[in-house]
């Protein structure tokens, strides 16, 4: 692990340099392979050609050698032969009748070798690398009743230098390695080239992304002409941003609706504190002042629970699935659990999964229940729906239904329809419930056409 620590350091750091260094190693694995592949072709053609001119030679030799009946040869000697007695040495048997001039004495032991055993081919690389091949000469066959066959009466030995063919080679090799550097060096810079354009949309938008975070633009990256990788990433970026920005404009709403909501139980305590500074009071007016006091504080303890489960609840929120129609069931029967004048709570629908988690949806349809409940006359109505690509889910009851003067206020913080109702809730439940699903991709809706109250709740599917 310390060793590979040390090679990732060592390597380059940029993706521009990683993917030149992986382009230039696939590089030279191919070119080499390459390189060897021609080098030994070209090896074994030129030792061809060299085999090809031992023939050759011989066969022409052996043309001018004509055997005897007494098993002697005789050697025509052409006009012009000097090309055909460089490197040839005629053998009579074992005999050398005809040899090269001021032949070296490894090459002589070495054509000697080959007399008089076929066709055969030998290497040396004394004194130089040389190449020999031996071609018989067939005796006549035997006259009289012996019967025998022919024989081998001589060879022709022929030799030729490797050198010119190894020079050759050798430059062939050393062309080949250089064109593969300059080609290597090439690709190298080409491939840092193309990475350097094809990364440039990523720089640019991280340069765009730090300039962002300087001024603090709402901007987003958009599609752009970008490649369709990019594009892809742009998008994810864009939603990321989307998401981060709404948290903020939570963070804001919700310490405006702490601020909000706050000021009114506070003023309130502080006036009964300084009404009750400032002169002596009847027993009735203390009495009257602390319950004021201590009702403010409730209040303010009610408020303060409710925006801060609401934050707890969204910084805590999983992602899940819930059947809509089994909680709305679950909800329903619990709600029966109640006095005798509780309403009657009707669920209707067909299977329908919501894309929040279980927690989550009952914190959206629990307000909307409480208050079905408290304004109803005789029945609750929940209705589950799948819809494409949403699940739906209304509440209604047939109570007299939300003032005309206060639908507009609805779903504003701390506002509620008949103060004097007796009930003792801060006037956050709606809101709550908007705010929640809102922020799971949904909506919460009053149906203003409907006799009593009917909400729409609008979730994502799951």
């Amino acid at each position: 692990m310390i060793g590979q620590h040390r090679l990732q350091r060592l390597g380059p750091r940029t993706l521009r340099g990683r993917l030149a260094l992986i382009a230039l190693a696939t590089s030279v694995l191919w070119i080499a392979v390459l390189t060897t592949v021609f080098n030994v072709a070209l090896d074994r053609r030129l030792h061809g050609q060299a085999d090809e001119v031992l023939r050759t030679r011989a066969e022409a030799v052996a043309a001018t050698v004509d055997a005897r009946p007494d098993g002697r040869l005789a050697v025509s000697e052409p006009t012009e032969d000097q090309a055909l007695d460089a490197g040839v040495w005629i053998y009579e048997g074992g005999r050398a009748i005809e040899l090269p001039p001021n032949v070296p004495p490894a090459l002589q032991r070495q054509a000697d070798a080959l007399a008089g055993h076929g066709t055969r081919f030998a290497e040396t690389t004394s004194p130089s690398a040389t190449r020999f091949y031996a071609l018989p000469v067939a005796a006549l066959p035997a006259t009289g009743g012996g019967g025998g066959g022919a024989g081998q009466a001589g060879t022709v030995v022929t030799s030729v230098s490797l050198d010119p063919y190894n020079s050759t080679a050798d430059s062939a090799l050393a062309g080949s390695i250089a064109l593969s550097l300059v080609l290597l060096g090439g690709v190298y810079l080409l491939t840092r080239l193309v990475v350097r354009r094809a990364l440039r949309p990523v720089g640019d938008m991280s340069a765009q992304a730090a300039e962002w975070s300087k001024a603090g633009v709402a901007e987003r990256f958009g599609e752009g002409g970008r490649p369709a990788e990019l594009v892809s990433l742009a998008a994810n970026l864009d939603e990321l941003l989307d998401r981060l920005a709404a948290v903020l404009r939570h963070e804001q709403r919700q310490a405006a609706d702490i601020s909000h909501e706050l000021r009114t139980p506070l003023a309130r305590i502080t006036a009964e504190t300084e009404w009750l500074a400032r002169r002596p009071r009847t027993a009735d007016e203390q009495r009257a002042s602390h319950e004021a006091i201590a009702s403010a504080a409730a209040t303010m303890g009610r408020i303060c629970e409710t925006l801060l489960s609401e934050a707890r609840t969204r910084t805590g929120q999983t992602p899940g699935s819930c059947d809509v129609l089994a909680l709305a069931r679950e909800l329903a029967r619990r709600g029966t659990d109640g006095p005798p004048r509780t309403p009657l709570i009707e669920v209707r629908g067909g299977p329908a999964t919501a894309g929040v988690s279980t927690a989550l949806a009952e914190r959206i349809l629990s307000p909307l229940l409480d208050n079905a409940r408290r304004y109803a006359a005789h029945t609750v109505v929940i209705e589950c729906a799948a819809v494409t690509g949403t699940v739906r889910v209304t509440v209604a009851d047939d109570g007299s239904g939300v003032p005309v003067e206060f639908k507009d206020s609805l779903f504003e913080p701390g506002r509620r329809a008949t103060p004097g109702d007796g009930h003792d809730g801060a006037g956050l439940g709606l809101a709550l419930a908007r705010r929640l699903a809102r922020a799971a991709g949904g909506d919460i809706a009053l149906d203003a056409g409907h006799a009593g109250a009917r909400f729409t709740v609008t979730l994502p599917a799951g």
